[in-house]
């Protein structure tokens, strides 16, 4: 459904490219700020769409803008730096717009996105989250790369906050900061050793004693962590929802789809962690972990979780072992009468999913 910018009304922009997953994320995100809008009754925004497929956007009432390669590597340039083009897009549509904020697809909200832009003021820098300051972690790789050479500049110091660019919005008279950021992540991604945090790095130096920074942590979730489990959620409803993601039903079970990570109530977690005391060692926190899988819970969405919670498992054993587990080791564990205990009418579920998972 293609919609016109309307000048007065502010535009949350989306720039979407890639693999199937990642507009996945978008479609969702786009009808939970359309289902939470109903919040605010009588407001509007415009949903500008920066995409190289149009095609999972075509029951939504959003304007597509359709990228080719060419000018998405332009955006990139001078370094092909992809995460340069957040910064690019959002001062293109703030050539024409008096206020805009761009969302990660990462995203979901819970509140109407009209009280995102009321965050938004002349002077403010709207961020996702406010995170530590520089200095906090010197160990950190762009701190120890970028740290002396920002401060010899006076362009930062240890003491200025870092910021997370899941959100990113700013008023029209704001937008020149834009063209700081994206001059700075041009000047020093040769000394960032490919470090993809450099645009926020840029971002919060660009603002830094310049602009005053507010957060909204409170409005959306950003699920850049535990992401596997978010995006399970997200696709059970696109599952339900694909062919009709305007209507009623569909709209209702926006608010199912939460912030919350599902696990089992604490009562049940003691049961499992009693359980797995029955098995060695090294496999007690594997069980516990598969168990949070197998839980039934009564969120049709968490419950679309299980094969997520299964590879967490299974990724956090590897982890823990020197060595990747192999499908003969899994096997082994699998056989233990502990695990199948454990597992009941699932054990054959879930041993099958990890078995050809690690046999990739």
């Amino acid at each position: 459904m293609p919609h016109r910018l309307t000048p007065t009304r502010p535009q949350l922009v989306y720039l979407v490219f890639g693999p199937q997953t990642y507009h996945q994320e978008a479609q969702f995100s786009i009808v939970s700020a359309l289902a939470n809008l109903r919040k605010t009754p009588g407001e509007a925004v415009d949903i500008q769409v920066y995409s190289d497929n149009a095609e999972p956007y075509q029951h939504l009432p959003v304007t597509v803008h359709t990228l080719d390669a060419a000018t998405r590597e332009a955006w990139n340039q001078p370094y092909g730096y992809h995460f340069r083009s957040k910064h690019v897009v959002l001062r293109q549509v703030l050539a024409n717009a008096p206020v805009a904020a761009l969302i990660d697809t990462d995203t979901f909200f819970h509140q109407s996105p009209m009280e995102l832009f009321r965050r938004i003021k002349p002077g403010t820098l709207l961020c996702n989250a406010i995170g530590a300051t520089f200095g906090a972690d010197k160990q950190c790789p762009l701190f120890q790369s970028l740290g002396p050479l920002l401060e010899a500049r006076g362009l930062a110091d240890q003491h200025m906050d870092l910021l997370n660019s899941g959100v990113m919005g700013l008023m029209q008279e704001d937008a020149p900061l834009l063209d700081h950021s994206i001059a700075l992540m041009d000047e020093y991604y040769p000394h960032a050793n490919g470090a993809y945090t450099l645009e926020e790095l840029c971002l919060a130096v660009a603002a830094y004693r310049r602009m005053h920074v507010t957060q909204c942590t409170d409005l959306l979730h950003h699920y850049w962590s535990r992401k596997q489990l978010f995006r399970a959620k997200v696709q059970a409803w696109l599952a339900k929802h694909q062919h009709a993601p305007l209507s009623s039903q569909a709209l209702q079970d926006v608010a199912l789809v939460n912030a919350q990570l599902p696990k089992p109530p604490a009562l049940q977690r003691l049961g499992y962690k009693a359980l797995s005391l029955t098995l060695p060692s090294e496999q007690r926190q594997f069980l516990r972990e598969l168990m949070y899988g197998c839980y039934e819970y009564p969120n049709e969405f968490d419950r679309a979780s299980a094969p997520a919670w299964w590879d967490k498992a299974l990724e956090n054993a590897n982890s823990r072992h020197p060595r990747p587990l192999c499908h003969d080791k899994l096997r082994q564990w699998f056989k233990h009468p502990g695990m199948r205990l454990s597992l009941g009418g699932k054990h054959r579920t879930v041993r099958d999913s990890l078995i050809k998972r690690s046999q990739r």
